[in-house]
Formats: structure tokens, C-alpha cells, sequence
């Protein structure tokens, strides 16, 4: 069976999906995106990734397409028609079609696409023996709040993970950790507290690091949020990523240096558990 993709109004096969060549996505990256789990069939998060949904396109002058319960329907009915349990929803909205001018276009109808991705989330085997990270120098924009298409330094940066036998980039500024290619970074000290950077306009404000932070605090784990080195990362006692398509992960080892004893640690291994117990639900995933 074909996959079904949505598309400016219309569910069709992939194969007759085609975006104008003239679209302002294509053409200046002018555009936002979200991505959103879907676990034992239900949405994940939902409501707060479409409310960050709603605030790139406020940030960036893009007027919503849908309602939020439009929204919704739309990601259910393309998980319906995939006949997808678990995986991923990812969907873009870009300024729409116009003559290529830097300006904004006037009474233009934005591009909506959206497409499913199934993936193993609860059983990857990621989560089982943890992964390897590389630092790399933070080249984006400084309105990293936003989150826009425009991935080419995580591009970039994701691509020299793979090159040096890594998963996922950790991007660095002024000596400082601020994100991954495509999640947010937490490490655990020896004194067993979780520390993340706090928000900001340098990083996403990724919906599982929200969720996880009132996980961590409703079982009683510390945390800080503040800004933390390489080299601390280097000597935590854990490192673990975030991130809507692979819910909490572990980190063994940072620029082929090992993160506490080479293997996924008590505190990330929990958090998993707990956020995966929290996914599971459907109503505490809807929260």
C-alpha cells in the first residue's frame, strides 16, 4: 500500500504529491515545522507541540491554517489512513506560493504538508545500549526558538556524527552545550542531579524536555536548569538526549571519551520509564 501524505487540503498516495516549484519553502526556507510521536495509536504531547506550532508561525508571520481541533483531526486521520500504531507526524507550512521576492507576498495561502514515519520508539535499540555523541561549533541563527526549516547546520553537523561513527551532534557555543542536531541534552552529575540548559532564544523548547522536567520533579529527582561545558559533560556521571521521536535516550560516550561506566545509567533508564508510562496513556499524553 502506498504511503498517504497530506497535502494543501487533500490525502493521496505520495506518488502524486508535488509542491509548486515556486513555493517560498523551496525557495528561501520560509516555513516552520513540528513532529509529533504517536504511541499505541494516540498523539503524544500533542497539545504542546501545537502550541509551539502556533508561536514559530506567530514569530515568523505566517498565518495558522487550522484550528488547533483542526489540527488534531488532520494528524489522526493521516495515522487512520497509514494504519500506523507508533511512529512519527511530521508536518511543514511554508508562506505559500509567489513570484520570488524577499518580501512577503500578499494574499498568499500557505503550503501545508504532512506525512507519517513508523519507527520502533519504545524497543529501539538505542535506548537498550545507549549512543555516541560528537560536539560540533553551533553555526545557526541566533532565533533558535523558532522551529524553522531552515536544518542545514543540523544537517551538517548530523552528517559529521555519522562520519565518525556517532548518532547525534551536540552543538557548542562560547564553550557551552547548547542542543543536539534534533534534541535537547541533559547530563546527570555524581550527585545524581539532571541539569539542562534553560530556555532561551540560543535553543528549541523541546515539548518531551518539558514534559520529562515536571516527570523529574514529580518523582522527586533534582534538577538544575542552568548552562553547562563540554568539559562537565565529559565527567558527568550520564548524559541523555530528548526528543519527540525517540522519547529519553541514553548517552555513553561524548568525542569517543566514555560517560560514567560506558553504559546507559539508574536515573536516564528511569526517566525513560517514567516518560514511556506517561506516553502510554492517553489521556496523561493529551495533558
Amino acid at each position: 500500500m502506498s504511503r498517504i501524505v497530506f497535502l494543501n487540503g487533500s490525502f493521496l498516495p505520495i506518488e502524486e504529491a508535488k509542491v509548486p516549484f515556486m513555493d517560498r519553502g523551496f525557495l528561501f526556507g520560509d516555513g516552520v515545522y513540528e513532529g509529533i510521536a504517536i504511541l499505541d495509536g494516540h498523539l503524544v504531547d500533542n497539545d504542546a507541540h501545537l502550541e509551539r506550532l502556533e508561536r514559530s508561525l506567530r514569530e515568523v508571520r505566517i498565518p495558522n491554517p487550522y484550528t488547533r481541533a483542526e489540527w488534531t483531526r488532520l494528524e489522526e486521520e493521516i495515522a487512520r489512513r497509514n494504519g500506523m500504531t507508533e511512529g512519527f507526524i511530521y508536518f511543514q507550512v511554508t508562506r505559500g506560493v509567489a513570484e520570488r521576492d524577499f518580501m512577503f507576498p500578499e494574499n498568499t495561502a500557505p503550503t501545508v504538508a504532512m506525512f507519517t514515519q513508523a519507527k520502533a520508539i519504545v524497543n529501539a535499540p538505542a535506548a537498550e545500549k545507549g549512543i555516541a555523541v560528537i560536539t560540533v561549533p553551533d553555526q545557526r541563527w541566533s532565533r533558535r526558538d523558532i522551529k524553522s526549516i531552515n536544518l542545514l547546520a543540523q544537517v551538517l553537523a548530523k552528517q559529521a556524527a555519522k562520519e565518525a561513527g556517532a548518532q547525534e551532534a551536540w552543538m557548542v557555543q562560547d564553550g557551552f552545550v547548547t542542543e543536539g542536531g534534533s534534541s535537547s541534552g541533559f547530563i546527570v552529575t555524581k550527585e545524581g542531579r539532571i541539569v539542562v540548559r534553560p530556555l532561551s532564544n540560543a535553543i528549541l523548547p523541546g515539548i518531551t524536555r518539558k514534559s520529562l522536567l515536571a516527570l523529574s520533579q514529580d518523582a522527586g529527582i533534582e534538577l538544575e536548569e542552568r548552562l553547562f561545558t563540554v568539559e562537565e559533560a565529559y565527567d558527568a556521571a550520564e548524559a541523555f538526549m530528548t526528543s519527540a521521536s525517540t522519547f529519553v535516550l541514553p548517552i555513553v560516550s561524548i568525542d569517543g571519551r566514555s560517560i560514567g561506566d560506558g553504559k546507559p545509567g539508574p536515573i536516564t533508564k528511569k526517566l525513560r520509564e517514567i516518560y514511556i508510562r506517561m506516553a502510554s496513556s492517553p489521556r496523561m499524553a493529551a495533558e
